[in-house]
């Protein structure tokens, strides 16, 4: 069985990799048909085209996190917060987790974005990977919570 703290742990190497344009890297840690979605939770941020993708296949995957990455800031930093299991089987693992991410301005960091990543692992001969990610970022403005219900 996949403990949690091995998630926990790809999913940082995941992060710190693409922080870092370590894109061989990054490569490594995906399936070969690893799907990856990403859109804002409302739809309609007004960079919503530059974050919004439906890819399947790490070859796709790759593409875009490539031309994604090249055209964003840096230093970039995304931190994992919160990464739990949600269903677990032989071999593999469903979690959720939350994502901060955070940029330098006027030489100090800065929040850029933040949200709820949501994906699956599967142990492959290489070791654990990345078969699913799913990106939700927060753009919907934050009221008290009775308000939302």
């Amino acid at each position: 069985m996949i403990a949690v703290a091995e998630v926990h742990e790809l999913v940082g190497r995941w992060w710190f990799n693409y922080d870092a344009a370590n894109f061989a890297e990054l490569r490594r840690l995906l399936t070969d048909d690893a799907t990856f979605r990403c859109r804002t939770d409302t739809g309609n941020a007004e960079w919503e085209e530059f974050v919004r993708a439906d890819l399947s296949g790490a070859d796709e995957v790759m593409a875009w996190m490539t031309e994604h990455r090249l055209g964003s800031p840096d230093p970039l930093r995304h931190n994992a917060a919160n990464v739990h299991l949600t269903d677990r089987s032989d071999g593999a693992a469903s979690f959720d987790s939350y994502i901060s991410v955070t940029q330098i301005v006027a030489g100090m960091p800065s929040p850029l974005s933040s949200g709820v990543v949501r994906g699956a692992v599967r142990a492959e001969v290489e070791g654990l990977r990345i078969a699913e990610l799913q990106l939700i970022l927060d753009t919907l403005e934050s009221v008290p919570l009775s308000e939302r219900q």
